[in-house]
């Protein structure tokens, strides 16, 4: 990526070390600006500017704060009747350090000039240079999006460095065993910072992933890509096997290389490990090779463009390509109503209250406590339970869940999330509920005799893929107003249309283009 500079006006290089507001964030810009290679630069207006000061003392802190920056040197500057014309009258010796300053800007000198000064952005605007002048908080932002990969946070999953956790915990015992030096390597990503994802349980590590940005000369992948992300551990604990924690960490992995544009993901694995293979291939992970270790390489490619066309089963093609999925004419799209209280434990991450109470009553309870439940409801595997009678649901269509009418939850009355049907069953006895949720369900032995499922009465099984959730969900308002719905909200699963598909999809806001 080319190396930006950003120029820093005067009123920002002062507010460096003064107890203002924005010292925390300019303190957080020069912090990017070092890590990510961006350039910060002075202009010699700047100094102009300080000269003026009457305040000696203070003309000297200002003055040794520039000399932290890089300075620009001789920028060839129009005469005044030519800068007046480009950024506007010149009335003040103030008003020239600010022409002077989008000069250098306009010269291309530098990419984006960083100001406080809101006579200053006029100028810049009038000159057509306004998308190039940015606030300190806009020059966050605008490094955060540009070089930072997108957070993504769900639970029992939390973001550590390598040097917060400790050597001797308990989940780094079989590690150690499969690989000699292993104490060696892990000293070396503490001393690297490398990030980490963390399930924590109480004070016990569950599961972790060490996780690393790699080229394609670094990682020596069959698959070529300037951007990837090399999961170099992958672990849950032998005691919380089962709980679906690592499907949990393979979500986070995956949602995360491609809400952040990866090219590609690659992890390595002893073929005795052969749980988490499947698990991996399952999700388009592919072994390329055997590595020296007697690993197998195994790599998932991200696309970011347009998916290939469907060859076979669209649900194939999904999996494959996940999060990512096809929502062409041939796909079937289905509204699907759900109560707000399997809305919650379907969807935990996204399980908000729109206020919380002083004294929280026995209706805020479950969402309080879904931080603590230890259910599939984090994973992307899931089952939904109705007793709708519609049968035209195949493997790789489209369900959009809405959430009905409460109050208490901020996504009442919205579309929040979207699934792909991997199948579809009618079950008629309780037993045979039980048995065929049981990887997935989120619902109680008690919740599901009381669905009470009957030969002549089934209760609707449909296992499906979370692909992801919608932000902001979309409100019933803009629902009625583009024609999803065209009364009150649906009861029951209802198709929609191509057309009425069509209409919602720009809001379908995933965190990645469909």
């Amino acid at each position: 990526m080319t190396d930006f500079k950003l120029l820093i006006d005067t009123n920002v290089v002062i507010g460096l070390e003064d107890p203002q507001p924005v010292r925390s964030s300019l303190a957080e810009l020069v912090r990017l600006s070092s890590e990510y290679g961006v350039g910060l630069f002075v202009h010699g207006a700047n100094y102009d500017d300080v000269a003026r000061d009457r305040d000696s003392a203070r003309r000297r802190i200002t003055e040794s704060k520039l000399e932290k920056f890089q300075k620009l040197r001789n920028i060839p500057l129009p005469d005044a009747p030519q800068l007046a014309a480009r950024f506007g009258p010149i009335n003040s010796d103030n008003d020239q350090s600010d022409v002077r300053l989008l000069s250098a800007l306009d010269s291309k000198a530098i990419d984006f000039l960083v100001s406080q000064d809101a006579g200053l952005r006029r100028r810049s605007e009038r000159a057509g240079l306004g998308t190039r002048v940015l606030t300190i908080e806009e020059a966050l932002q605008w490094l955060r999006q540009t070089f930072t990969a997108k957070s993504i946070s769900l639970p029992y999953v939390v973001e550590r460095k390598a040097y917060e956790i400790s050597q001797d915990h308990v989940i780094f015992a079989g590690l150690r065993s499969d690989y000699p030096g292993f104490d060696q390597w892990f000293d070396k990503c503490r001393h690297e910072h490398r990030e980490c994802w963390v399930i924590e349980i109480g004070n016990e590590i569950a599961g972790l992933v060490i996780r690393k940005d790699e080229t394609h000369a670094d990682a020596e992948t069959e698959h070529a890509g300037p951007k990837i992300l090399k999961i170099c551990t992958f672990k849950v604990r032998d005691e919380y096997q089962g709980e679906k924690f690592g499907e949990l960490l393979l979500k986070q992995i995956l949602w995360f290389a491609q809400h952040s544009k990866y090219d590609l993901i690659y992890v390595t694995a002893f073929p005795k490990h052969a749980f988490l293979i499947d698990l991996l291939s399952y999700y388009g992970f592919s072994e390329t090779k055997r590595v020296t270790t007697g690993e197998v390489m195994l790599e998932k490619p991200i696309r970011t463009g347009a998916l290939p066309a469907i060859s076979g089963s669209p649900l194939d093609s999904d999996r494959l390509h996940y999060p990512r999925f096809h929502d062409g004419a041939a796909i079937r799209k289905f509204c699907v109503p759900i109560r707000p209280d399997y809305h919650r434990r379907l969807f935990p991450e996204i399980a908000f209250v729109v206020e919380l109470p002083l004294f929280p009553t026995e209706s805020f309870a479950p969402v309080l406590a879904h931080g603590e439940e230890r259910t599939p409801g984090s994973t992307i595997r899931k089952v939904y339970l109705c007793r709708a009678k519609i049968t035209r649901i195949r493997p790789g269509d489209i369900l959009l869940f809405y959430m009905s009418k409460h109050e208490g939850y901020t996504a009442s009355q919205s579309i929040t999330t979207v699934g792909i049907a991997e199948q579809v069953i009618n079950v008629t006895t309780q037993e045979d509920l039980i048995r065929l949720t049981a990887k997935r369900s989120v619902y109680s032995a008690d919740d599901m005799a009381l669905m009470e499922p009957l030969a002549a009465s089934p209760v609707k099984m449909i296992d499906f893929l979370l692909a992801g959730h919608i932000k902001p969900p979309v409100q019933v308002q803009t629902l009625l107003a583009i024609g999803v719905f065209s009364g009150r909200p649906p009861q029951s699963i209802a198709e929609l249309s191509e057309t009425q598909y069509q209409s919602l999809r720009p809001f379908l806001k995933v965190g990645f283009d469909l």
